[in-house]
């Protein structure tokens, strides 16, 4: 693993992996911005309605850190395309908690970056 702290490279894989379903088929995830939503199928089905046809994410920095409760809070900034519309900043923060032997997201949360400069 080298230098690198376990929580990094378990942070680090979660977000490959995560943008890599949410880019490809986010029926497999679960996260909405600005809306509590709980179970598994609630979160699917907020997903699967969101107004794009496609997406495409590109991290440019990520940050892991271990929790005193033995948790991993990861964050991802980068950019996003959705369809046509222009390229968005966003970020977005993790919790990741260790439940029978697997790392879980319990908890996330995604912002747009959008500015108005007027």
């Amino acid at each position: 693993m080298g230098d690198k702290p376990i929580w990094e490279h378990i942070g680090s894989r979660f977000i490959q992996h995560y943008y890599q379903l949410f880019d490809n088929d986010r029926t497999q995830l679960g996260t909405v911005e600005r809306t509590a939503i709980q179970g598994k199928a609630a979160i699917v089905e907020k997903l699967s309605s969101l107004p794009f046809q496609k997406i495409q994410h590109s991290i440019t920095a990520q940050d892991h850190q271990p929790t005193p409760d033995s948790c991993i809070l990861s964050m991802a900034v980068g950019q996003l395309k959705a369809d046509e519309d222009p390229i968005m900043g966003f970020h977005q923060m993790f919790l990741l908690k260790n439940i029978s032997d697997a790392w879980v997201c319990t908890n996330d949360m995604f912002r747009l970056a959008l500015h108005n400069f007027r």
